[in-house]
Order: C-alpha cells, then structure tokens, then sequence
C-alpha cells in the first residue's frame, strides 16, 4: 500500500544455536540474548572469534539473571546459554550511566566545583561498564566523594585545576571516550586510550569527528598510534588552550551524533566563544541535555 512499510510477516524458524561472527556493536547481541528467553527451546549463542563491547553484553547477561531467567556462560562469554521462560518480576531501573558521564566530565572541568550525580554511590555495583568512568578522572587527580543513605545514592566528581595525563583502557566503555577527550584537553601531556577501534562504526566515524574537532582548539588527536587501530592519544597544545576572553571564536560541528554535540559542549566549560552546531542531535538519548548544561555554565 503506498505509504506503508513494505514488508510482509510469516512464521519464522527457531533456531536453538547461532554462531556470531564480530558485530560492529553490541547491541545486536544484546537482542538476541533478550528475544532468546520467549523462544520454545530458548537460545545458544557462539562467538568464535571474540565478542564485541563485552561488558554491555556482560550487563545484559546479568540483568537477565537478576530477572531470573535461566542462564549459564562462558566466563570469557564465548558461548551463551539461555533458556526459555521469565517470570514476573518488580525492577528498579539504574539511572543511564553513559548520561552521567557528562556530568562527572563537567566535574573534572570545574576545579571550583563539586557536580554530584543522584543513582550512584560507587564505581562497583553497578552493571554498566560507564559508572567506571569517574576512577579514569580520579586517576587524572580528580576527587570522587560517594554518599549512600538508604536509597539515596549519589557520586560526585570534585575537579582539579591540575590535571594529569593517562593511560587507560576504555574497551569496557566506549560511549565515553569523548568525554574523556574533553577532559584531558586540559591536560598538560599525552593521554592515551586503548580500546576504541568501535568508535569509527558508531552515529559517526567518532575517531575522525575528533581528530577534526579538536584541532579546532589546538588539540592533536593521534589514532592508529603506533600501528594498532584500537588505540589514540589526545595531547593539546605545548602552551594549553587560550582559555582567555579574547579567544577567537570557535564552531563545532556535531556530525548528527548526539555524543559528539555533549562531550563537545564540554570545552565551553573552561574555554570561551564555542558555538556547537546542530544542538537538537542530542534528542536521541538527553533532549533536556542543554537545558541541563546551563545550570552550570558559567
């Protein structure tokens, strides 16, 4: 019928295993592994040559545990198990710790300011690979002060004025890497970060996205370093940004990336006269990232 999806619906077959080649995302897996608990005979999955993003695969797994469903893996999750069947069940739903990062970023940014963030007490219960992202700022000379009373969690991220270059594996959690980026901007050195070969299969070709806005500041983002894909550096210039009033005027393009225009916005909090592009492309995950943002801006 014109204006409608062409597609046409037939009982399909019901597999009991598969064998998954590397995906671009995780998020594929995650699927399946959702779908496999209302199959007839459940579900068996092989990855022989390695999984990708395992620690959202991970989280997926143990939500499904705590859900009850009945589930047995690998412990390098080379085979998944699950089998039919999920009873009810009653869940408290953890805040989206990729959104919080951002906000740990803009902790590390204000050295004057201490930016809490409500749903998280520590860096060690939570299923998401992003609630580890404050001990990366932490090793950078950030400050992490955790408060738990009853059901009220929070993690705050006080900054420093003197940050510090690292070295750090971020496979476990990619969504964060621009952030960390805006972050060590502001850090006299090389910061180097393995695990992010992903980056270039995601909304935008990430690792390009910001190699070319960065330099817009006088930041070098270096990938392929020493000949291994999965790893870049981020270094800015020998004298640090012109954070100065005077500083010329700056506009960054977003790629229609939602992470793009966020960790992007991050710069604006110590260096002035940005302008992001495209604002509206955070819709996807935070449409109220903005209105947010301004209540620390400035």
């Amino acid at each position: 019928l014109p204006g409608e999806v062409p597609t046409k619906s037939a009982e399909g077959a019901s597999p009991t295993s598969i064998s998954i080649a590397p995906t671009q995302s995780s998020q594929f897996v995650s699927a399946l592994m959702l779908t496999a608990v209302f199959l007839e005979h459940g579900l068996t999955l092989t990855f022989p040559n390695g999984i990708t993003s395992q620690s959202y695969v991970q989280m997926t797994l143990d939500l499904l545990d705590h859900l009850g469903a009945h589930t047995r893996a690998a412990s390098d999750l080379a085979v998944i198990q699950i089998k039919p069947g999920l009873d009810a069940f009653n869940l408290d739903i953890e805040p989206d710790a990729s959104g919080a990062t951002y906000w740990w970023a803009a902790g590390a940014l204000l050295s004057s300011a201490t930016i809490r963030v409500e749903g998280f007490s520590n860096t060690t219960t939570s299923l998401q690979g992003d609630a580890q992202f404050p001990t990366l700022l932490e090793q950078m000379g950030c400050t992490l002060v955790s408060s738990s009373k009853g059901r009220d969690n929070t993690l705050a991220v006080r900054g420093t004025p003197n940050l510090r270059p690292i070295i750090c594996d971020m496979r476990d959690m990619p969504d964060a890497v621009m952030s960390l980026a805006a972050v060590a901007s502001f850090a006299p050195g090389t910061t180097i970060v393995k695990g992010v070969k992903t980056l270039r299969v995601k909304e935008c070709d990430r690792i390009e996205a910001m190699k070319t806005e960065f330099a817009k500041l006088g930041v070098t983002v270096t990938d392929n370093l020493n000949g291994d894909e999965d790893t870049l550096s981020i270094t800015p210039p020998p004298d640090g940004i012109d954070c100065s009033d005077t500083a010329p005027a700056v506009s960054f393009d977003t790629y229609d990336d939602h992470r793009m225009a966020m960790s992007l916005a991050l710069l604006a909090l110590r260096r002035p006269n940005i302008t992001i592009n495209d604002p509206k492309c955070v819709a996807k995950t935070y449409p109220n990232y903005f209105q947010d943002f301004a209540r620390i801006y400035n």
